[in-house]
């Protein structure tokens, strides 16, 4: 159990499957927060992964924060705290990102 918020040790997530080691497991969750920062960011959220503790941080640009301990969490909570749905396959989403590549 983390001492700072009281998750239990993350065991992974699925995204981290074929990951050889710790360092490619730690890219792997940078790499992931990448890609919700991005997501998360049209619709006025943050989310941060620091690797410090298990989870994920989210927060609005008012400041209000919360730590998720998974994908399923996250989506959760981030329409929890816009009081609207989200649609991470949201089809302007998924052209502005094509194009981005």
């Amino acid at each position: 159990m983390c001492a700072s918020c009281g998750f239990p040790a993350a065991p992974g997530h699925w995204t981290e499957a074929g990951s050889a080691g710790p360092g490619d497991r730690l890219r792997t969750r940078f790499r992931r927060a990448q890609v919700l920062k991005s997501v998360l960011r049209r619709y006025g959220l943050t989310a941060h992964d620091g690797a410090q503790v298990p989870g994920i941080q989210i927060g609005t640009l008012a400041g209000a924060e919360t730590i998720v301990r998974d994908l399923e969490e996250l989506w959760c909570a981030a329409e929890t705290m816009l009081g609207a749905p989200v649609d991470p396959l949201d089809p302007r989403f998924l052209e502005e990102s094509e194009a981005a590549a």
